[in-house]
């Protein structure tokens, strides 16, 4: 009896003990509940694209307590003012204690929330602590003033192409029209199926024009225009209602290109955000030239290697990897930056899973939107990737269109696709696949 009384007595003890603990342990986690309030740089903030370099926001807080040794991460949130920060702009700092954000790294978040540029707004900030499992710390929300400027060109017009012949047909969205530097003069570069267009406003019907006569000459309301299959330049005179249609691309070539020094060249793609154009390519090891329409009548190549072209230049030797091709014909300057592409990689996508990937094209004009249209895809499973290499990819564990780093596969049906991947928010990136 005794023996048992002593046994029953060591566990009470324990068990007072342990609960006494966990008492502890509680008041411990809870000795905070957020994180101490932030300080700011400045709580008004101008952004001048000529600053791009300079600090333009410093967002700082104390080391919370939280009554024991706790190896925190932090996030600073940053949504437009009012908003709940279910879609905020999330930056992870680590175990830092402050953000310094460049102009460069502020200004597009800002045009991404909406923000008009040269144009006051406000946005809320808040500071997340995060201690592993679902213990999570919040700071109160500080308010900044904010002008953000305008980073690209706004070429964009109410004009479109529509009609058989455009990717959309008749029913569009239509093939956009840009603005050149003369004025009413409108331009629009698209690959055409051989078929009929017509030029109209904001995607209806109400302001439309043809061509009855097939002379050059337009006329509201008037005839489909044909044309043949091609890549073409079309020119519109909004003022005097005349138009041009002519063949012009304009693609890499050479020793360093998949197709060697013939055609298909490697396509670059006319970018309305800085009025350049641009291709991503899987390039080997030797020379490249750069040509308009697949002939050369046109080329261009690099005497000096100097990131100058010049009509009918030197070669342009290139080491193996994945590049951004950047070119401006009207200073003809050009780039070729290593780039870490998104690519379509499955048992649904064209090359299989071994690749070489269906590449996006990123919307230099959208931070952190890219897209690949017009993608024929077969019954199967798909995942997104980067560089053709299993190291960074994002699938959908559980089919809601959020995607999540190395993610369940995607199952698709057979068809051809438009997919948009959606980096903007770095918390909740989406994707989204519209059949055609």
């Amino acid at each position: 009896m005794k023996n048992w009384f002593h046994k029953f007595i060591y566990a009470a003890t324990v068990v007072t003990v342990l609960w006494s603990c966990e008492k502890d342990e509680i008041k411990a986690v809870m000795k905070t509940g957020t994180v101490p309030m932030p300080t700011l740089s400045s709580q008004t903030v101008v952004l001048i694209k000529e600053n791009a370099d300079k600090d333009a926001l410093t967002v700082s807080w104390p080391q919370p307590d939280y009554g024991f040794d706790a190896p925190a991460a932090y996030t600073v949130l940053i949504d437009k003012k009012g908003g709940d920060f279910s879609n905020a702009t999330a930056i992870t700092t680590g175990t830092e204690l402050k953000k310094v954000f460049k102009t460069s790294e502020l200004n597009p978040i800002l045009l991404k929330m909406g923000l008009k540029p040269a144009t006051v707004g406000d946005i809320d900030i808040k500071v997340q602590s995060f201690l592993g499992g679902s213990t999570t710390l919040n700071s109160a929300v500080m308010s900044v003033k904010v002008t953000p400027y305008l980073d690209k060109l706004d070429l964009s017009t109410n004009w479109g192409v529509v009609g058989s012949a455009t990717p959309n047909g008749w029913n569009g969205l239509d093939v956009p029209f840009y603005k050149t530097d003369k004025a009413n003069v409108f331009v629009a570069y698209v690959g055409l199926l051989e078929g009929e267009i017509k030029f109209r406003q904001d995607n209806k019907w109400d302001v439309n024009y043809g061509d009855t006569g097939a002379n050059g000459t337009l006329e509201a309301g008037g005839d489909n225009i044909k044309v043949k299959a091609g890549t073409y330049k079309i020119t519109f005179d909004a003022a005097a209602f005349t138009y041009s249609i002519d063949k012009l691309s304009w693609g890499l070539v050479g020793s360093a290109t998949p197709n060697g020094w013939n055609a298909p060249d490697v396509a670059l793609n006319y970018d309305p955000s800085s009025d350049q154009w641009r291709a991503i390519a899987t390039l080997k090891d030797g020379e490249i030239k750069i040509r308009q329409n697949e002939a050369w009548d046109l080329n261009y190549g690099d005497k000096g290697a100097d990131g100058t072209l010049e009509a009918g230049g030197d070669n342009i030797a290139v080491k193996a990897g994945i590049y951004l091709i950047t070119v401006d014909f009207k200073s003809l300057k050009y780039t070729i930056e290593p780039y870490k592409v998104w690519g379509l990689v499955g048992s649904g996508a064209p090359n299989g899973w071994d690749g070489p990937d269906a590449f996006f094209m990123p919307d230099f004009g959208s931070e952190g939107i890219w897209k690949l249209n017009n993608i024929t895809l077969k019954d199967g499973e798909i995942k997104f990737r980067q560089n053709n290499d299993w190291g960074v990819n994002m699938g959908d564990d559980k089919a809601d269109g959020v995607l999540e780093a190395g993610g369940a596969n995607i199952v698709v049906k057979a068809g051809t696709y438009d997919i948009v991947l959606d980096f903007s928010v770095a918390s909740k990136p989406i994707y989204k696949l519209t059949k055609k």
